[in-house]
């Protein structure tokens, strides 16, 4: 992951701009009020999602709540992202993808294992581990996921295709902007998954950014382009195993 230093556009002020590479995971504090930004770069890249209440992490986001409140299983702008106790985390404001799947939920070295017979290839789920033990949590604290830019259809049926997830319908450039409704910890796995579609076959890097608004501009919001820069948090490709 590449700390990007960023400028201050018309309508908003950046406050953190980064890089996540396939593999690689991200977090951070994005106080209420603050827009978290997530690019897809290259397009169809499957992007792993989880938020805790910053001041008491108990409370964290909630597949169910947050689905039956949209009535839908696919997410876009203006559905809120609820937690376990019903309260709104983050809204989505803007959206140029419009589809983000809620009941996929993450790869991982088991899920690898049990989905398509290859040994000790870790996912999102081992990205995830490993950012939670940064900061005192662990796998109690893992739950069902969003999945930005994923797409994963339902058929009349009930069934879910083959694969599962099928090719992403984000383009180069789309983005999905979450407005916090509390002080939130969020945490991204940017996913490396090559067995299945979710990341194109080819995973690629991500953008993420937070974002302050600067009232009513009546302008959108244009970030500058990226610039590379040293890292701040950069994780391992292949985390170990969880004891």
């Amino acid at each position: 992951m590449s700390r990007q230093p960023g400028s201050v556009p018309p309508g908003g002020h950046i406050v953190r701009d980064d890089v996540v590479r396939p593999g690689e995971g991200w977090a951070e504090v994005v106080r209420q009020g603050q827009i978290l930004r997530v690019i897809d770069v290259a397009g169809k890249q499957g992007v792993d999602f989880l938020c805790y209440a910053a001041d008491q992490t108990e409370e964290r986001y909630h597949a169910a709540n947050t689905m039956k409140k949209a009535r839908t299983i696919l997410l876009t702008t203006g559905h809120v992202l609820y937690s376990d106790v019903a309260r709104s985390m983050f809204t989505i404001v803007a959206d140029t993808c419009g589809r983000h799947d809620t009941i996929g939920g993450c790869c991982s070295r088991p899920s690898n294992r049990l989905m398509y017979g290859v040994e000790d290839v870790p996912g999102c789920r081992e990205t995830f581990l490993e950012l939670l033990r940064r900061r005192g949590m662990g796998r109690r604290d893992i739950v069902a996921n969003l999945n930005l830019f994923s797409n994963l259809p339902v058929g009349p049926d009930g069934r879910l295709a083959e694969t599962v997830f099928v090719d992403g319908l984000s383009k180069p450039g789309d983005y999905v902007d979450l407005r916090a409704e509390m002080d939130v910890l969020a945490l991204i796995a940017n996913c490396p998954q090559v067995n299945n579609p979710c990341a194109g076959l080819a995973p690629t890097a991500v953008r993420v950014v937070i974002w302050e608004p600067a009232g009513d501009s009546g302008r959108p919001f244009v970030l500058p382009t990226a610039r590379n820069a040293p890292g701040r948090e950069n994780l391992p490709r292949a985390v170990p195993p969880e004891s």
